[in-house]
């Protein structure tokens, strides 16, 4: 299949820069049609934003109004670190989207991207105790590599940003107490693929917990290790470099059939 996020490059810097932007538009696109398809969203009112090269620290972002199953590559809205647009667009911008996101973007040069969702299951285990347990080897992906934030009420204030980003710290993924789910990726790609597996984890440990038996739970070794094997830390006798990728090529497939005009 030939990959649709791909755009021809025309010569030239500023063709360039146009293929790319285009690009990372139709990704981005592609992952709000996907947490649409998996029903992860919440409305309007989650949001997911992904960096743009260049030293400008521009970045994309969801249009506050349209839910995520309508979004197309240029429906997308272009703005800089202050939430202001970069380029005219008939569509505003979720503030909280810009508060929580903008943070990441400037704290995080690895943050690409950053997904932030109120699912369920995500709002359930964002208001135990316990936090995410490792009760499943979905879950042990994010053993000692999930932070958590308190809440602080709708995030509507710029005070908060400083303390969202120490409590992010390196993490890929952040659990906002009371409140919901967070992934940042490379790309979006990698960030949709996180938060995919931690809403499975969250989905996991919910059903669990409700069946009323004690649960089970490895060693601390073993989590550890677990956490290492997945992130591509710990050798094991047999290795699968390519299973992130195959996933994502057959999500891009799916998109296709489910959702071609995202591309537009």
């Amino acid at each position: 299949m030939t990959d649709t996020l791909t755009a021809p490059v025309t010569g030239g810097t500023d063709a360039s820069a146009a293929a790319e932007e285009l690009r990372l538009r139709r990704e981005l696109a592609a992952v709000y049609r996907l947490v649409a398809h998996f029903r992860m969203t919440d409305l309007i009112f989650t949001h997911i934003s992904q960096r743009l090269p260049g030293p400008d620290h521009h970045f994309l972002i969801n249009p506050y109004g349209l839910l995520f199953e309508e979004i197309t590559a240029s429906d997308l809205v272009k703005i800089d670190l202050d939430g202001n647009a970069v380029e005219p667009s008939p569509h505003p911008v979720n503030p909280a989207g810009f508060v929580i996101h903008s943070a990441i973007h400037k704290a995080r040069p690895d943050a690409h991207c950053v997904l932030h969702t109120h699912t369920k299951a995500g709002c359930a285990v964002a208001a135990q105790q316990g936090g995410l347990l490792p009760v499943n080897q979905m879950s042990m992906e994010f053993h000692n590599r999930v932070g958590y934030h308190d809440y602080e009420g709708v995030a509507l204030n710029l005070e908060e940003q400083e303390r969202l980003v120490d409590d992010l710290g390196a993490h890929p993924a952040l659990i906002l107490r009371n409140h919901g789910l967070l992934t940042v990726g490379d790309s979006a790609k990698q960030a949709f693929l996180r938060m995919y597996y931690l809403e499975k984890a969250c989905e996991i440990q919910v059903t669990a917990q409700a069946g009323g038996a004690p649960l089970i739970l490895p060693s601390e070794q073993v989590c550890e290790y677990t956490a290492r094997q997945l992130s591509g830390e710990a050798a094991s006798d047999f290795e699968d470099h390519d299973a992130y990728d195959l996933a994502w090529a057959a999500l891009l497939r799916l998109v296709e059939r489910i959702a071609p005009d995202y591309k537009d």
